[in-house]
């Protein structure tokens, strides 16, 4: 039987998507995570290919989302997140390595849980990767 998945990792960059896995598993946390590589399969998978919710929502503790992807951008699916009534409370977290603030106000005033823009250096990376899922899956608690 699989583990359900508590962390939605939304990346393209493979580099980007290995280390934060190599980050999460560090801290045993890399069983319960799913790795997309842009917008689009993120919807499909919240939403189905016909927009009604799945089953896969109801273990999501964190949606780890990058910015910049190609099909569908993070910003699109921050907003079709925080405006369902469903998944408008699963913590969003941006981990992008955009600086631009634009990008910062804009994901904030979608609801945005955090904003966390990706370390160059690799062990700067992997450690803000573990702290954030140390955090938001073991510390967070989920209102629902």
């Amino acid at each position: 039987m699989n583990t359900a998945v508590e962390i939605l990792l939304v990346e393209d960059n493979l580099n980007d998507a290995e280390m934060t896995i190599r980050a999460l598993r560090k801290n045993n946390l890399a069983n319960s995570i799913l790795h997309l590589k842009d917008g689009a399969e993120a919807l499909e998978y919240i939403f189905g290919k016909e927009g009604n919710l799945t089953e896969n929502i109801h273990h999501l503790k964190v949606i780890l989302l990058d910015l910049k992807m190609p099909k569908v951008d993070g910003i699109e699916v921050l907003q079709k997140l925080k405006a369902n009534e469903h998944t408008k409370k699963i913590p969003v977290v941006m981990l992008t390595s955009s600086k631009e603030d634009p990008d910062i106000q804009t994901c904030y005033n979608l609801g945005a849980n955090s904003y966390v823009v990706k370390p160059v250096e690799f062990n700067a990376f992997i450690k803000a990767v573990s702290e954030l899922g140390l955090y938001w899956l073991l510390l967070n608690q989920k209102p629902f």
